[in-house]
């Protein structure tokens, strides 16, 4: 398109003199101009100024599609955290014109010395801070854009629950602007001083994460890491199970009698999406509450495995059932499935240990059968406690 009717500006508190020559150009232009009231004040718009809606939404942009020429004012790089890639998305290749400037991150990691490239950065504007806790390790660096300045002790008082208090960590106040003011101690110092007196927003923070124990990157984490009633998938049993679902990124899982979502969890925190269908009111409530622990993208579904087949959405790359698999649940799924997909039923009941064998006479895949031990108190001494015989079908459609 020669001619683009948007134009997405990034905006830094230096306000017009800042912009480039173009950009100025395509912000004199425009008859409408979108942003925060701070960066239309900052952009000298006046009249044209149009604050973005609360709730943020890009509906009163796009109802402007190729009636009048539009601009929208962001902070720095419009598509780096900012609005720029949720207008897009919308929209065809060629219909906007970008002027991004240094990102928050850029200002921020040239003032540490940090590299943006070995460094997490994050906007937590709208996101849970538990987002952090799958990357939080003993000297990784992070850059946090916040939402505001409250926003500062909530983070500082999140690391220090986390036993993250002694890292080093940095407020940095208008980054970039002539106002630009930093103020530094660790965590746990900063949580005493944000108590008395808010950081100025708009504000980020960045941490040198230093203290804590990081999560383990590898499936088969310990059930103490999960709310549960006892029904979950053992440490030893979900390792092996998430290693025959064969997570990939962006696939999607469904975990059929989900218990306490363990399996999901792990599947979600190898980079997928997961499913959960469960008919216990107060495991669902568990499986929530796992999710939220971990900031991770699954919904849960309260309800019988083979009834809720028709509400599921998207179509799995794998399906997993640790409990109530039979031939029926079997069936409708091979019926409603379409494309390659992968199942990987665990049983524990000998009727469901006989039907996994006769589906695998019948249809092949892997069978195994798995048994294990574990030391516990006998007396003063110890002995063997055996797990009950675990039968794993693995089967590809």
């Amino acid at each position: 398109m020669a001619n683009p009717w948007l134009s997405i500006i990034g905006i830094h508190p230096s306000g017009r003199d800042g912009l480039s020559a173009a950009a100025q150009r395509d912000l004199d232009d425009a008859s409408v101009v979108f942003g925060s009231p701070r960066h239309l004040v900052l952009g000298q718009v006046g009249e044209k100024g149009r604050p973005w809606p609360v709730p943020f939404s890009v509906e009163p942009v796009l109802l402007l599609r190729q009636k009048a020429k539009v601009a929208v004012l962001v902070s720095g790089d419009p598509f780096h955290f900012g609005a720029g890639a949720s207008l897009a998305k919308h929209l065809e290749r060629g219909e906007w014109r970008n002027h991004p400037q240094p990102s928050t991150f850029s200002w921020i990691a040239g003032e540490l010395g940090w590299s943006q490239e070995h460094s997490h950065c994050l906007g937590l504007h709208a996101r849970p801070l538990e987002t952090l806790r799958p990357l939080l390790a003993d000297g990784e660096r992070f850059i946090c854009l916040l939402r505001d300045g409250p926003a500062a002790h909530s983070l500082a008082s999140w690391l220090c629950e986390q036993g993250w208090g002694s890292s080093p960590m940095w407020l940095v106040s208008n980054a970039g602007s002539a106002e630009q003011s930093i103020c530094s101690a660790s965590a746990e110092q900063l949580l005493g001083q944000l108590r008395d007196e808010a950081a100025s927003a708009p504000v980020a923070a960045a941490f040198e994460a230093r203290g804590g124990l990081g999560l383990v990157q590898v499936p088969g984490r310990s059930v103490d890491m999960f709310v549960h009633d006892g029904q979950i998938t053992k440490s030893p049993v979900r390792a092996m199970t998430l290693a025959a679902l064969a997570p990939r990124k962006g696939e999607c899982l469904w975990d059929l009698g989900a218990g306490s979502g363990s399996v999901s969890i792990e599947w979600c925190l190898a980079g997928g999406e997961a499913i959960c269908v469960e008919q216990h009111v107060a495991r669902v409530a568990g499986i929530a509450q796992n999710a939220q622990r971990y900031a991770v993208g699954l919904k849960v579904i309260h309800g019988d495995s083979l009834t809720s087949l028709d509400a599921l959405s998207p179509q799995p790359q794998a399906v997993f059932v640790g409990g109530g698999f039979d031939m029926d649940l079997f069936n409708a799924l091979r019926s409603r499935l379409r494309g390659p997909w992968r199942l990987v039923v665990n049983a524990v009941a000998l009727q469901t240990q006989a039907l996994l064998m006769d589906l695998h006479r019948e249809h092949g895949g892997q069978l195994l059968q798995l048994q294990w031990s574990e030391a516990q108190p006998l007396g003063r001494m110890q002995s063997w406690n055996t797990a009950r015989p675990l039968v794993q079908w693995v089967w590809s459609a």
